[in-house]
């Protein structure tokens, strides 16, 4: 008997590093399942097949290269955590930083993003109503998504037989107090398992009208998702079954994580000697 090991046999032989992860780029996309069928509801089965929407990494590029913008500068920020009028004990203090947005790209975009934006069109009617710019950045597509139409478009989304984004992986909340008239954002991370993409959508409000719709008429998951972008952002989605906090306190002022929240803290003692909290430090610059 031989002491050489024998390979593995069957459909399972591939080594997981060997293994590709697809869906988030134009050509990374699987053919669904043969035996998937659409429901009535939804309309004719939608005929989405793997050879028909692969682009290569270059097809993506260029959708970068045909921006038609350049990246929009909202601030720049000094130091290592952007605050003012507090002692800076990090030591990098020196530090200068530009915040800016990545351009808006024009189609075509690549591969099935191509598809899914202008399937958007069909199904919402008013196109530039409803989406404001596309961001093809890193590898990643998203879409910018004026507020008013964020519910219904979730709902084609999810239940277009072309579409079928049917899962809400995360929402998560971005403040840009620079960003005048829209600092506040909300972003959406969906995946389609039936056709394998992910795509982003992103919504932007106001200061003074922290209101977004809620999605979770759609996708139950965003529940704890929202309440959370709502505990540390402020913003309210509108029509959420109970927005609570779902981290601090319900007593608890303000939103932590918004960039105008005081670093605030507590004073630290160990072995007999106070450390007191970040915003009452000496500025050692």
């Amino acid at each position: 008997m031989s002491d050489k090991p024998t390979e593995p046999t069957g459909p399972h032989n591939e080594s997981d590093a060997k293994a590709p992860i697809t869906g988030a780029v134009p050509e990374g996309e699987s053919a669904p399942d043969a035996g998937t069928k659409s429901e009535s509801a939804t309309g004719a089965p939608a005929d989405v097949a793997s050879d028909e929407t692969e682009a290569s990494e270059a097809t993506a590029e260029g959708a970068v290269q045909r921006s038609g913008s350049s990246a929009e500068v909202i601030e720049t920020r000094q130091g290592m955590f952007g605050v003012h009028g507090t002692g800076d004990t990090s030591g990098y203090g020196g530090l200068t930083r530009t915040i800016e947005f990545p351009a808006a790209s024009l189609p075509p975009y690549g591969g099935w993003w191509d598809q899914v934006n202008d399937r958007i069109g069909e199904v919402m009617g008013s196109y530039s109503d409803v989406i404001e710019k596309v961001v093809v950045h890193r590898g990643e597509i998203t879409f910018h998504v004026a507020r008013a139409h964020l519910a219904t478009l979730a709902q084609h989304l999810r239940d277009d037989a072309h579409l079928r984004f049917e899962f809400c992986s995360s929402v998560s909340g971005v403040h840009y107090p620079a960003d005048k008239g829209a600092e506040l954002h909300a972003v959406y991370h969906l995946q389609s398992m039936t056709h394998n993409r992910r795509i982003r959508l992103e919504v932007s409000c106001p200061d003074d009208d922290p209101h977004i719709p809620s999605v979770v008429p759609t996708y139950p998951t965003a529940d704890w998702h929202e309440r959370e972008t709502w505990d540390f952002f402020g913003i309210i989605f509108d029509g959420h079954p109970a927005l609570t906090r779902i981290l601090m306190p319900d007593d608890w002022p303000g939103h932590p994580q918004r960039k105008d929240y005081p670093l605030g803290g507590i004073p630290v003692e160990y072995k007999g000697a106070t450390i007191p909290p970040p915003d009452e430090r000496r500025n050692y610059s």
